[in-house]
């Protein structure tokens, strides 16, 4: 198995058992990640994030699958099924991630969901009404920033 292919596995097994550290040492002390919610975040906010979503999951599983790299590049595809805390609703949101990688680790990570898919799913009603909305968008992304703020905060 390829180097960064095997870097991939590690991370999604690290995520799967809920092992935030883990899932932190795949990445490049200079890397970003961004996703429909969580916008353009640098490495220590995505460190963060990882350790925000994992200890605040209660019941998340995960599966990957279809993982591919190269010296440079890779992506995989993964499910991740759990409580939206907010609404207490079902999610099941599907993922593709691409990454770019330097020196043995994550220096880019990108992570492409359908947003109104997910909106309605974890909102109910109000996602379903407005989730294709910028409106919407913006504020689950406002939200979702102020929560690792604080989440941040704390550390």
């Amino acid at each position: 198995m390829e180097n960064n292919e095997q870097l991939i596995h590690t991370f999604y097994i690290s995520f799967q058992n809920k092992d935030y550290k883990g899932m932190q040492a795949c990445y490049n002390d200079e890397a970003t990640f961004s996703d429909p919610v969580f916008k353009d975040l640098d490495s220590k906010q995505v460190k963060a994030m990882w350790q925000m979503l994992i200890t605040r999951a209660k019941d998340m599983t995960l599966i990957f699958s279809d993982v591919k790299a190269d010296d440079k590049t890779g992506s995989c595809r993964w499910v991740a099924n759990y409580m939206f805390s907010a609404t207490g609703r079902k999610v099941k949101n599907e993922i593709v991630a691409s990454f770019e990688f330097k020196d043995g680790k994550i220096i880019k990570h990108r992570d492409n969901f359908n947003f109104y898919k997910w909106a309605s799913q974890a909102l109910g009603t109000t996602g379903k009404l407005l989730g294709w909305t910028n409106f919407l968008h913006k504020k689950v992304s406002k939200n979702a920033m102020k929560n690792l703020e604080v989440f941040m905060s704390k550390l």
